[in-house]
């Protein structure tokens, strides 16, 4: 029964989708460009946008802003939505369900074992993820992906693999879109889901703020190195969702340290994060 429920839903969503797309094209908010936040870029000597979005005040700002529409690879940024996928195709109970290990030894010394979904989201691992996608009934991802509306739904590439190097793309703007339908619970899957997936998103938990996120991590020919943080800090009544993206054809050894270095920067000196604000090196 609640299969049906949930096929019939999908299909009126299927079929209202490319209205509301359409519709939130025409709507696009602007994104002011932030001095502060092009600083921290700049300062850092890094190509990428930092996207940044208050809930509560209803303001869009940009590091290098005219790129918030930029579409690239996901990458591991793309751990959310399949958590999702798996959580609801039933592949996987909970996030202490194990995704065992594919018996292939890897560089990575702390992924060459079975992983809960919760360890394999923290460690970030893509062969446990792979494991799971590769069980999702057939049809199921890129129903899914058009039921969520996912960045460009593309699966071109291979079914396990297509958010690393393959045709799927999503842009700043439409990073944070998505992370604020999970906020905010107005994704198509379960309460239940929904809360799992943000208890895993969480990162840092003090008395002052929570920071929610997930890194994202991958090299192609064109551009090269991409680097994501995406994610949201809830601070009091302010909640702030940000998704930053880096590029580089040579990139340097720290580059994976600068997503998030520049990050920290932008929400620091724009007050989400307390802290210095000081620029990244």
């Amino acid at each position: 029964m609640l299969r049906r429920r949930r096929a019939a839903a999908s299909s009126v969503l299927l079929l209202a989708l490319p209205a509301l797309l359409a519709a939130q094209g025409a709507q696009q908010p602007p994104v002011t460009e932030s001095p502060m936040a092009r600083a921290c870029l700049d300062d850092a000597g890094v190509t990428g946008t930092i996207l940044l979005h208050d809930l509560q005040r209803n303001t869009w700002v940009g590091g290098h802003a005219e790129r918030a529409d930029r579409a690239l690879l996901p990458a591991s940024t793309f751990k959310v939505f399949s958590s999702m996928a798996l959580l609801e195709a039933g592949v996987l109970a909970t996030k202490h369900s194990v995704i065992p290990w594919d018996s292939v030894t890897r560089d990575r010394a702390e992924t060459n074992r079975d992983l809960t979904l919760q360890e394999a989201f923290r460690l970030s691992s893509l062969a446990h993820f792979q494991v799971g996608v590769r069980r999702l009934p057939p049809g199921f991802m890129r129903q899914f992906l058009d039921d969520v509306g996912y960045g460009n739904r593309d699966l071109s590439g291979g079914d396990d693999h297509f958010w690393i190097d393959g045709g799927l793309r999503i842009s700043p703007r439409q990073q944070v879109g998505f992370l604020k339908r999970l906020f905010r619970n107005a994704l198509p899957v379960s309460p239940r889901t929904t809360q799992v997936v943000k208890e895993m998103m969480a990162i840092e938990e003090t008395p002052a703020y929570v920071l929610r996120a997930k890194t994202g991590l991958t090299t192609v020919p064109d551009p090269g190195s991409i680097g994501w943080w995406v994610g949201w800090v809830e601070r009091g009544a302010r909640v702030t969702f940000f998704a930053t993206v880096l590029e580089s054809a040579a990139p340097p050894a720290d580059f994976a340290a600068k997503r998030l270095a520049v990050t920290r920067c932008a929400l620091e000196r724009t007050g989400a994060l307390p802290g210095t604000g000081a620029p990244p090196r």
